[in-house]
């Protein structure tokens, strides 16, 4: 087992993590990525007993994490991962409870979750509850912290997680969106909610970190709803033109389904030009069709009970999102699997230098 820890002008926390983790349990190899810090930094890396790894200028937490597993490929192949941050809010008890649920849940990602009792930053806390509702929301899975940085990965996961795109504070959350494309489950850890000094010594970046992390999820949604503003319009246009539901719901739906499968295809699913257009297409609109028979018998039903048009298309839309969302992210845009597993290249040209 390995635990990796990322590093970014760390304090003494760092040196505290590191030894608690070789006292706790002398078996476990601790790799630390010193992410571009700096000189006025070198005494702290240097006082640390374990495998150091580093380059000059500072890259992101991203970058820094899959340089110690492309490290950790080469030098422990077979080794299960355990992630850790180094400004000590992690617990050597949590750690060590993730290192031992991997052991036991083969092909799962093993998530250290929070329940942010207690005394919580307020950033902290409306950070994560607005990603988590957008996860949420964008996936239709629940999960409970998803910017924790204690996270375990089997042996097994570790070419796939060098290939998933992100440098910074981004890249975990494109791990836990990609996750269901791959085929690997998330499993989790109640652990110990810990903010030091107010979480001082985090180097997140309000704004600009936050911009990375919910991009992804935010050109999900923006996606849907340009789609329901096409296709709304365009049911109203026909029903009030046509005088028939039925065709106003087909051409407003054939209409919105066209935008939405050529914006999805070219800007929101990163492997959306995997698979070939006709075959995406085919599949798109054969989702589409099915789509589009609970949406009119969603609709009568609405109203059917007296719900005006515009609200009835209002609920409709909120049951169907995420069903069509996922279905798509999964099967129609999903990752092209053939090319998973393979290490990056650039793993060869980074600098480390061992401790």
């Amino acid at each position: 087992m390995i635990v990796l820890i990322p590093a970014y002008e760390p304090d003494a926390q760092l040196l505290l993590v590191v030894r608690s983790i070789q006292a706790a349990d002398p078996t476990l190899t601790v790799v630390v990525v010193d992410d571009g810090s700096g000189p006025s930094y070198a005494s702290i890396f240097a006082a640390l007993h374990c495998v150091v790894l580093g380059y000059p200028t500072n890259r992101g937490k991203g970058n820094a994490l899959k340089t110690g597993l492309r490290y950790i490929a080469n030098r422990f192949p077979g080794q299960d991962v355990v992630c850790a941050d180094s400004d000590g809010q992690h617990s050597v008890v949590d750690i060590l409870r993730v290192a031992r649920r991997v052991a036991v849940a083969p092909g799962a990602i093993v998530l250290g979750e929070r329940r942010f009792s207690g005394t919580v930053p307020l950033r902290s806390r409306i950070g994560n509850t607005a990603t988590r509702w957008l996860f949420g929301l964008a996936t239709g899975r629940r999960i409970h912290d998803t910017q924790t940085g204690l996270r375990g990965y089997p042996a097994a996961m570790v070419p796939w997680l060098i290939s998933v795109r992100g440098d910074r504070y981004e890249y975990e959350l494109n791990i836990l969106l990609d996750a269901g494309d791959a085929g690997f489950v998330l499993d989790s850890v109640e652990i110990a909610t810990i903010y030091l000094d107010a979480n001082q010594s985090s180097h997140f970046r309000p704004i600009a970190d936050s911009m990375r992390i919910y991009a992804p999820l935010l050109a999900f949604i923006a996606s849907s709803l340009l789609a329901f503003t096409v296709d709304t319009v365009a049911l109203l246009l026909l029903n009030a033109t046509i005088g028939s539901l039925l065709v106003a719901v087909a051409g407003a739906r054939l209409l919105s389904s066209g935008v939405n499968f050529l914006v999805n295809r070219r800007l929101v699913f990163e492997h959306g030009r995997d698979k070939p257009r006709g075959a995406a297409a085919a599949q798109y609109f054969a989702l589409v069709a099915g789509l589009l028979a609970l949406n009119y018998g969603l609709l009568v039903a609405f109203t059917g009970l007296g719900v005006p048009l515009l609200l009835g298309k209002i609920g409709t839309e909120m049951v169907l999102f995420l069903v069509s969302f996922a279905v798509q992210r999964r099967f129609i845009f999903a990752r092209n699997r053939r090319g998973i597993g393979v290490p990056d290249a650039r793993s060869r040209g980074e600098l480390m230098s061992h401790r």
